[in-house]
């Protein structure tokens, strides 16, 4: 995927996510295939190209001289063959992307990542205020994908219009001394007004809800999907890779290895207890004793509230939720663009347990959940399987909870 020779060679920094090396039409390309191991196929959201074309004279980010911010990304594939010629052709970019919260903690950082996929065209940018200054402070990067601004409800159907993928980072960020239904009740109420807009004008999009509890508006957002009649379950994900994200990168610092080689399956939900890591299925494979289950298990169900408190009241993950939400993008454009080997995790409705929703890895297509992932289910140790029976009461009532909330709103409307 990333090739290292003379200092002459650098790799534009768009090929950061997916298999796609952009170029620049003016660009003069030298030719070099490189021969990758099977390396990335334990790390969920990227995946190796077979061969790489590096630009000489120009990228995105300019002159070569940012290619050092993409060095933790490069595998040890040695000196490229330079013998042999091959050179990927330039792909066009051809997806839409709609942010609704972009001028959030989230959805900033998130807008400049996927305008940084050679995979997306233009970017949407929809939020209540301040989304003009940020779409245009975008657009003075020189990455092809265009991004437009959208203010207020006036707005919100038009940005909307032709999107593949809706990505909702809206609603406020959890507080020191919230409590879950103190953010619930904000936050279910954003993810139906925007689900409401979504089903009436971009049905058929992919849906990522980053809003939290996910636990409770994913089921928000299948519901109002249902209402309006246009409810496909393969199009609609709670994002919890930062789940995934967090697992591999605690593991990797307790066991000493390296980040790219390290995937951890985490399944259930995505808030306290409900998330469960796999430690028994890490790739590569590695031995705990009980207590680094523990410890692993317990720091990443609290990790957003080590974020919280270290952040002092100024907010909760930001950055590295955008990192996250960024790269389950890069994977549905992926699958949308039809790589047939996509695989993520993410909250969806499933069948794997007794649960109507619950979170593992699934296998992406251009339909949506091509398939979820029943092996990791299989062969757990004995801590796991305790600690999936004792989260599945938890989750069970957060979603009751989302489904409850978009029933009794309906009521109250029809009495009203």
């Amino acid at each position: 995927m990333l090739v290292s020779a003379a200092s002459a060679l650098y790799v534009s920094p768009v090929a950061s996510y997916g298999t796609r090396i952009g170029l620049e039409p003016k660009a003069k390309a030298l030719h070099v295939t490189q021969k990758t191991p099977k390396l990335f196929k334990g790390f969920n959201g990227l995946k190796a190209a077979a061969s790489v074309s590096c630009e000489s004279d120009t990228s995105f980010l300019g002159n070569g001289r940012n290619a050092t911010v993409w060095e933790s990304f490069k595998p040890k594939l040695g000196r490229p063959n330079l013998r042999t010629k091959s050179l990927l052709k330039p792909q066009a970019s051809s997806f839409k992307v709609a942010v609704l919260g972009a001028a959030g903690g989230v959805g900033q950082p998130l807008a400049l990542l996927i305008k940084m996929s050679p995979l997306v065209s233009a970017v949407h940018l929809y939020d209540i205020a301040n989304v003009k200054g940020i779409a245009a402070d975008l657009n003075h990067c020189n990455t092809p994908a265009r991004v437009l601004d959208f203010t207020g409800e006036s707005e919100l159907a038009s940005s909307l219009e032709g999107v593949d993928v809706v990505v909702i980072p809206a609603g406020i960020p959890q507080k020191p001394g919230m409590t879950c239904d103190d953010l619930f009740n904000v936050n279910a109420n954003i993810v139906k007004s925007l689900m409401e807009a979504v089903a009436d004008n971009a049905p058929d999009a992919f849906i990522h809800i980053i809003s939290n509890p996910v636990n409770s508006t994913v089921p928000v957002a299948a519901e109002v999907l249902k209402q309006k009649g246009v409810y496909d379950p393969k199009k609609l994900f709670g994002v919890t890779t930062l789940d995934v994200v967090r697992a591999s990168t605690f593991v990797a610092q307790k066991k000493n290895l390296k980040l790219i080689d390290v995937s951890v399956p985490v399944i259930g939900g995505h808030d306290g207890i409900t998330i469960l890591p796999l430690l028994s299925k890490t790739r590569p494979s590695v031995t705990f004793t009980d207590r680094e289950v523990e410890e692993l298990t317990v720091r990443l169900q609290n990790a957003g509230t080590e974020l919280v408190e270290g952040k002092v009241g100024a907010g909760s993950a930001t950055l590295s939720m955008a990192y996250a939400a960024a790269r389950f993008v890069e994977s549905s454009l992926r699958a949308l663009d039809g790589d047939g080997d996509v695989y993520e995790c993410s909250f969806v409705q499933s069948d794997l347990t007794e649960l109507p929703f619950f979170a593992s890895r699934v296998k992406l297509s251009r339909k949506g959940v091509e398939a979820v992932i029943p092996s990791d289910l299989q062969g757990l140790t004995d801590y796991e399987t305790k600690a999936l029976e004792a989260l599945k009461p938890e989750l069970k009532a957060s979603i009751e909870k989302g489904v409850s909330f978009v029933h009794k709103q309906t009521a109250a409307a029809a009495s009203g």
